[in-house]
């Protein structure tokens, strides 16, 4: 109404103004005055609506006919040529205004046709960006609403125990009833048949709500509809809410293909990860256990000297102990893969940490020159078995992998928390394989087939500082080296003097 009142003041004031420059221009030649009138008629038909264009059409017909016809001043006609004139101007004008105005109208829906289809556009590229689960319906019911500029949207799925699942994603929620939706979805369920005149598919319908009329559309994947798309606030056409429609249901189809995908690839990396352990577990169990026969097998010889007897015993034991550790490495493995590891915090000093993970490791460090710097004036709030053990695990990696030169511990704080690392003066790292040292069996390309080993100890000690809030990493350092590193984040405070 208001585009339509502007369009009759324009249309009038134009018919004036046109009415004035005529008049002071004095001219007589009624060709030159009906083809003035007739371009503000044309001007308004192309910028109004038809009932502008035909009332601007009659009043400068009634101007025509009054100021510039004879008799002047007067509306009658004396000359019955000036009437086949008048009427001729008139049907011209509105034949004129009635073909712009549906030019216009035309240019209009193909304006609308392009932009639906560049909001159909966008709201598919938004759902291809759209991976995760959790969450993924109401990003896509918001989606709706962004793109199509709608007050409320919402996207209503049956629930597996009975009643709806509704997800709403626009500015106003909807207020929608459950027996509105069964009725909906009921509808929705019958035969699939389509309008042409719509566009559209059967299956709709409006429900009244107190924020204002609902419109619900079916979402069907194939002939089966599987939810409802709830729609308020601006209008939409019914092919254009089908549509929408149509790729709600393609989007809930592709959540449900990711997260097949997701444990297809969960259920493949299972079966890696337990054929890698039965692989390495045969290997390191087959090395200690023929050892440790071997040795029992001489010890039960009387001809055997009573120094190899005892370096038998040795290394029977050194094999008993690696089956320890073996065993305690699986345990560890499935209590972090379980997620029991719970962490029991206390206050300590990154001293008494270093100094418990020195001895967690010394049969491992035997020999090894080991240099310690660790700060005892500050203690944090973490677990320090947790912290220990995960520093005992760089520590043997560190001897098994780096079999020569130091190895450096440093113990301190900062604003994150406690902070620990490691330093050897071994070959370094690959940096190809920085980003998967820490997963389960993965050992490096260069000493896997030279130093034993199950590749479980540098998982271990993510999965125990993770269980501890923490974090762990591993980088090369100069000249020669790396350096594997843990922060936890904690409170912190000065240690009381003694």
């Amino acid at each position: 109404m208001r585009r339509r009142a502007g369009s009759l003041v324009l249309g009038l004031g134009g018919i004036a103004g046109a009415t004035v420059a005529l008049r002071m221009a004095t001219t007589t030649n009624a060709t030159t005055i009906a083809l003035s009138y007739l371009l503000v008629v044309l001007f308004v038909a192309s910028a109004g609506d038809v009932v502008a264009a035909v009332v601007t059409s009659i009043v400068a017909t009634l101007s025509f006919n009054y100021f510039f016809l004879p008799p002047v001043g007067r509306l009658s006609i004396a000359d019955a040529h000036n009437w086949v004139a008048l009427a001729a101007f008139l049907i011209v004008s509105i034949v004129a205004s009635r073909l712009s105005t549906a030019a216009r109208a035309k240019a209009q829906e193909a304006l609308d046709r392009r932009n639906e289809l560049t909001r159909l556009f966008d709201l598919t590229r938004d759902i291809l960006l759209t991976t995760q689960r959790d969450g993924a319906i109401a990003a896509i019911a918001r989606h709706v609403s962004r793109r199509f500029e709608l007050d409320a949207v919402a996207i209503c799925v049956p629930a597996a125990a009975g009643g709806w699942r509704i997800e709403q994603g626009g500015p106003v929620a909807p207020a929608l009833r459950a027996d509105d939706l069964d009725r909906g979805f009921a509808a929705a369920t019958g035969a699939v048949e389509f309008d042409a005149r719509t566009r559209s598919y059967g299956g709709q319908r409006e429900v009244a709500s107190p924020s204002g009329p609902i419109a619900l559309a079916p979402v069907r994947i194939g002939a089966r509809a599987i939810g409802l798309l709830a729609t308020g606030g601006r209008p939409l056409e019914p092919g254009t809410r089908d549509a929408v429609a149509g790729i709600v249901a393609i989007a809930l189809e592709r959540l449900e293909f990711l997260e097949e995908r997701r444990e297809a690839e969960l259920a493949r990396q299972r079966a890696e990860l337990s054929s890698a352990l039965l692989a390495s577990l045969s290997h390191d169990l087959r090395t200690p256990l023929t050892a440790i026969r071997t040795a029992v097998t001489n010890l039960d010889s009387d001809l055997l000297p009573e120094d190899q007897r005892r370096d038998q015993a040795r290394v029977a034991s050194g094999q008993l102990d690696r089956l320890t550790r073996l065993f305690d490495e699986i345990l560890d493995m499935a209590r972090i893969d379980a997620g029991s590891v719970q962490p029991q915090r206390a206050w300590t000093t990154p001293a008494e940490v270093v100094e418990a993970a020195v001895s967690h490791a010394a049969s491992a460090l035997a020999g090894r020159d080991v240099r310690v710097e660790a700060r005892d004036d500050v203690a944090v709030e973490i677990d320090p078995r947790l912290s220990a053990s995960a520093l005992a695990h760089f520590l043997e990696n560190a001897a098994q992998y780096a079999p020569e030169g130091s190895i450096e511990v440093r113990g301190w704080t900062d604003a994150e928390g406690l902070r620990l690392d490691v330093r050897d003066a071994g070959p370094g790292l690959q940096p190809h394989e920085l980003e998967r040292l820490f997963e389960p069996f993965y050992r490096g390309e260069l000493l896997r087939q030279r130093v034993p080993g199950t590749g479980m100890g540098l998982a271990i000690t993510r999965g125990l500082v993770a269980a501890d809030g923490g974090r762990v990493w591993a980088e090369n350092v100069a000249p020669q080296g790396a350096c594997f590193s843990i922060a936890v984040p904690a409170r912190s405070r000065p240690t009381p003097a003694e």
